[in-house]
């Protein structure tokens, strides 16, 4: 049986998310607020853009479907990571826990149901969690721009977006590790 290929268009844009990631956290570092509201942008277009590729023009490979969401974990986990110090950030260090305990598990679980030789890809539920996390981080890099040009009732007419947002995400990101849980036991109880 021939390897996957590691180098193609999808998992090349997956694998830009990890410099990307690295700038970001530079931004969040040195209060580059708009700098780091662009890296991360870009880096969401990259998650979009390498998902859509390999559905319309191939390959649909199994590194790319571990590389993935890989490389949106060290990006999302690590700027929640990046963003606990930030005053007006509104990231307190649980949910952080939160954010990265649900992604380690998945990743655990994943890596057990592949090792069976199943499929443990991304569902719905899992997408609209990466959604919601990188429009909560997009919504503090914002309101913090927004803040540091001197635009602070702007910024504080995003804070109730940006607190519905964050208890979506957390309810999202509890949610979805539920139910990849769930699906774990299921397969490796059928396998």
């Amino acid at each position: 049986m021939a390897a996957d290929p590691l180098w193609n268009v999808p998992n090349l844009l997956s694998l830009s998310r990890l410099p990307l990631a690295v700038v970001l956290f530079a931004c969040i570092t040195r209060e580059a607020w708009a700098g780091g509201l662009a890296v991360f942008a870009v880096a969401a277009v990259t998650d979009w853009a390498d998902g859509w590729w390999a559905r319309r023009y191939g390959p649909l490979t199994a590194i790319g479907r571990n590389l993935d969401p890989l490389t949106d974990k060290v990006l999302v986990a690590g700027a929640f990571i990046y963003l606990i110090p930030v005053e007006g950030a509104g990231v307190a260090p649980w949910i952080a826990t939160v954010v990265v305990a649900r992604e380690l598990l998945v990743t655990g679980l994943r890596g057990i149901v592949e090792a069976t030789g199943q499929t443990f890809g991304a569902d719905w539920f899992g997408k609209a969690k990466m959604v919601l996390q990188c429009a909560v981080v997009l919504g503090v890099l914002l309101v913090l721009t927004l803040r540091d040009r001197g635009h602070p009732t702007a910024a504080a007419a995003l804070a109730p977006v940006q607190t519905a947002l964050m208890a979506a995400m957390l309810a999202a990101t509890v949610g979805s590790a539920a139910q990849y849980a769930v699906k774990a036991a299921r397969l490796l109880r059928e396998g």
